[in-house]
């Protein structure tokens, strides 16, 4: 019995290869396509941001790493920061895999925070191979806020009728001449 190794056709390899062309340096790495298209390309973990009340919950899909020293949690300004190395342990390459799809390297992913959030607004777990950085606060006053509009003058407005503007001084040297 011998075993034979498929390779499927990428259907996004082609379109891929076109945008690269068109757009060949992009401030920031933009994967257009399956996990497929690049057997060069750097470990990507997957992102869920979702609300719960008025906390954010950043979920990153991590399985595999080990939290205490390949995973690190940062707030650097009003960024949270995460990253990160999965590294393949194996050093041998006839270790038996004839296929190598898990994506191996460093990471680094970085969310902007609400300028108000605080490093002692984030805690961060680790369980089944997915980190969660809970942010809280973060929607705290995000509602939009109904300003009652009234009619006539504002109040504390001066009558431009009683306003008396005296000489302007220039303090320009090239007036004075």
């Amino acid at each position: 019995m011998s075993l034979t190794l498929m390779t499927r056709r990428d259907p996004f390899a082609e379109f891929d290869a076109m945008i690269r062309r068109a757009f060949p340096a992009r401030p920031f790495p933009v994967r257009t396509g399956s996990a497929m298209t690049s057997r060069l390309a750097a470990f990507a973990p997957a992102a869920e941001i979702v609300r719960d009340g008025d906390d954010a919950l950043v979920k990153l899909d991590l399985p595999g790493l080990d939290f205490e020293k390949d995973i690190s949690v940062e707030l650097d300004g009003a960024s949270l920061v995460i990253s990160g190395e999965r590294r393949d342990e194996r050093t041998d390459d006839s270790d038996g895999r004839s296929l190598k799809e898990f994506r191996y390297g460093a990471f680094r992913r970085s969310f902007t925070l609400p300028e108000r959030v605080t490093a002692d607004a984030l805690s961060a777990s680790y369980d089944a191979g997915v980190l969660t950085v809970r942010v809280a606060g973060a929607y705290a006053g995000s509602e939009p806020q109904k300003i009652t509009i009234t009619g006539g003058k504002p109040s504390g407005t001066v009558d431009s009728d009683t306003v008396e503007v005296g000489p302007v001084e220039s303090g320009n040297a090239a007036d004075e001449g």
